[in-house]
């Protein structure tokens, strides 16, 4: 990893600390049967995607300076496979079978094949086109493209009958995830993100872009891998331990 830029430190930090956040409401109400009301609901179902792609686009801006995406890449798929094994045995109704660890694995990797070639692309124009083809292929997992449902370009049903693609964008009617970030659309923000990177690198964007402000927040944001893997185990513990003091149900306790 080359020299670091503070933004991005701080962004990844904001995006872990939201989605510890997040994931402590989403326990609460899916295995503690706890309900907050339709505004918190609706909050937290806007809140998610935008941690998520936060997540996205800042891995796109830092595997500008990552010396072996390939290796890191291969690192966060295998993680990704564990949470899979671990949540068919703990939700086997739902497990994960292509996250938001999968998919960045995957998008990594993928850099690190060809994403230097987009590096020809003017940053500026790359974030500009990348960011356009994703908002076109949005609504891919849903059978169709266009800008957000203003017109429909709908897809060939044989991909989406398929099963084995929903990898790439295409889930079968009944498939199901708890978490799904498939790599249409979602590489395209991947790459958006890899664009601004260029900036980053490049010494171009402003010099505010480059401090740390916050040591704590960057300091998250530097171990977010570590703190994904340990938040939900450490949450679930604690969840346990106060709804038994209380002498409400409980998951295991």
């Amino acid at each position: 990893m080359g020299k670091r830029v503070g933004i991005i430190d701080e962004v990844r930090g904001i995006a872990v600390i939201s989605m510890v956040i997040y994931h402590l409401y989403f326990d609460l109400v899916y295995f503690y049967g706890q309900d907050f009301g339709k505004i918190a609901d609706t909050i937290f179902e806007w809140w998610q995607p935008l941690i998520a792609g936060t997540f996205i686009f800042i891995s796109g801006a830092s595997s500008l300076f990552s010396r072996n995406n390939f290796k890191r890449g291969a690192l966060c798929f295998f993680v990704g496979m564990a949470f899979t094994f671990v949540t068919a045995f703990i939700t086997p109704n739902a497990p994960i079978y292509f996250g938001i660890l999968h998919f960045l694995g995957i998008a990594m990797m993928i850099y690190g094949f060809i994403g230097r070639g987009t590096e020809h692309i003017p940053a500026v124009l790359g974030i500009i086109l990348f960011a356009v083809i994703f908002a076109f292929t949005w609504d891919v997992p849903h059978g169709y493209a266009g800008f957000f449902g203003l017109f429909k370009i709908y897809l060939p049903a044989d991909l989406y009958s398929a099963k084995l693609l929903f990898p790439l964008g295409f889930p079968s009617s009944d498939f199901s995830s708890l978490d799904y970030f498939p790599l249409l659309p979602y590489i395209f923000l991947f790459f958006a993100g890899a664009s601004a990177g260029q900036l980053f690198k490049s010494g171009r964007a402003a010099k505010g872009f480059y401090m740390t402000r916050f040591n704590g927040l960057a300091w998250t944001g530097r171990h977010a891998l570590i703190i994904y893997i340990l938040h939900q185990p450490v949450l679930i513990a604690i969840l346990e331990l106060v709804f038994k003091l209380l002498g409400k149900p409980t998951m295991f306790l």
